[in-house]
């Protein structure tokens, strides 16, 4: 990795890549990875919290702004580390390094499980056979899982179109509800409930607050692509920030909305929230649009983190921070074989929570799978830190990340802590094989 302490320089077959994203094409990157599928279940999952919810919304969309300050300073001040993985290692050494690259690999795998889920979820508002039995949802997760995969088998560019088709048809659904909501509290329909501060509880912001961050996950998108991007000492931060902040705002609206005009034992027990929403208020054919919609938005961000999981896979191991069989590609450049193992770990996550309902399937997926992502956070804050760039906001980035991995609780974050120690094989063995 760049900025190694031990010595080791990278491998000369790691491919770099042009400057090849304006501004606008960052800001479509970020907001393209965030938006997939934790918005279309998060109002079910935040139902119960009421205006509790509202303020945890609040609260991670100014900590993931802050996060995304922090990765922007650092993608300025050292652009040679090549990212938020580099930025540690160059921190605290190659150790370091590989175990936060590998928490934030596990928490790719279980991300794309969680996608698929969410996108089954809305396929059995339309085929109702796939919410039903114990281990139904997570097996059509799998399969749903092996049908992206196959898609990025065909090379990225193959899945470069795929997701471009699905971006412009995912923001529809947002739309349909915010016009749906300003309309439904104009024309006097539903009103909002009294906010009563002596309903605000901490424990409930926090616990509220650590399910939202999923979906603003990927905020790191630009800084993890600086190399591709134009003027990345400018770009890169402005895309981060703007493309945070406008994905936020969006999320507040979408899922307050939801969550606040809808009965809440209704919502809570929907597994097609915004479907609910609309045909609530408007009909039922509307409804069902709005779940095709939300399908594919889930996709299209399934397809999207594919990618990204087997990129990651890939680029560890031209790096030397994974075996370097799984860094080979064939003609088209996919690596078909780093691929293929993270389709079969992913689906391992899948199989081996099958026995959870659709809800609990996924609401313990995203606790998973932010708070194995909240590692690689708090340890770019703490670089920060080290490295002197903007010691402040890191030091307030650093205090969220611990209080955001307390909310998750001790299952999830004790099992992602597990999760990252359970790397201590691969290293030691690729130490013992001077592969490191």
């Amino acid at each position: 990795m760049a900025g190694d302490q031990d010595g080791q320089d990278e491998d000369p077959g790691i491919r770099t890549a042009t400057g090849s994203l304006g501004l606008m094409a960052a800001i479509a990157l970020v907001m393209g990875n965030m938006i997939g599928s934790g918005v279309f279940l998060l109002p079910a999952s935040l139902a119960p919290f009421g205006w509790n919810g509202v303020i945890g919304w609040v609260a991670t969309i100014a900590g993931a702004l802050i996060l995304a300050y922090v990765l922007s300073r650092l993608t300025h001040e050292r652009p040679a580390d090549g990212g938020p993985a580099g930025f540690v290692t160059d921190a605290f050494g190659r150790r370091v390094g590989f175990f936060i690259s590998w928490i934030y690999l596990v928490s790719l795998w279980t991300s794309v499980v969680t996608i698929a889920v969410a996108a089954v979820s809305y396929l059995s508002s339309m085929v109702p056979f796939l919410g039903r039995g114990e281990h139904v949802p997570a097996l059509a997760a799998i399969v749903l899982l092996w049908l992206m995969t196959l898609v990025n088998l065909r090379g990225t560019r193959a899945a470069g179109r795929f997701q471009i088709v699905t971006l412009a048809l995912k923001v529809i659904p947002l739309v349909v509800v915010i016009v749906l909501a300003a309309y439904v509290l104009s024309s006097g329909q539903a009103q909002l409930p009294t906010f009563d501060p002596t309903q605000v509880h901490t424990g409930a912001v926090n616990g509220a607050a650590t399910m939202t961050l999923w979906a603003l996950l990927g905020f790191e998108s630009a800084s993890v692509a600086a190399a591709r991007v134009r003027n990345p000492a400018v770009n890169v931060a402005r895309a981060t920030l703007w493309g945070t902040a406008l994905t936020g705002g969006l999320y507040l609206l979408v899922c307050s909305a939801i969550a606040l005009l809808l009965p809440s034992d209704v919502t809570a027990h929907s597994a097609a929230p915004f479907a609910t929403f609309v045909a609530h208020f408007l009909d039922g054919d509307v409804a069902t649009l709005v779940a095709i919609f939300a399908v594919i938005s889930c996709i299209g961000a399934l397809n999207g983190w594919t990618l990204l999981e087997a990129e990651m896979v890939r680029d560890m191991a031209a790096r030397r921070l994974l075996p370097h069989w799984f860094a080979q590609t064939d003609a088209r450049g996919t690596a078909r074989r780093a691929l293929l193992i993270s389709a079969v770990v992913a689906s391992f996550f899948a199989a081996m929570n099958a026995s959870r309902t659709m809800q609990a399937l996924f609401e313990y997926l995203l606790l998973l799978s932010t708070s194995s992502t909240l590692w690689l956070y708090l340890a770019c804050a703490l670089a920060a830190l080290k490295l002197g760039v903007a010691r402040v906001p890191a030091a307030i980035g650093a205090v969220y990340a611990v209080w955001t991995l307390w909310g998750a609780g001790i299952g999830a974050s004790g099992m992602s802590f597990v999760l990252m120690a359970l790397g201590l094989p691969i290293w030691l063995w690729l130490r013992r094989n001077e592969i490191d």
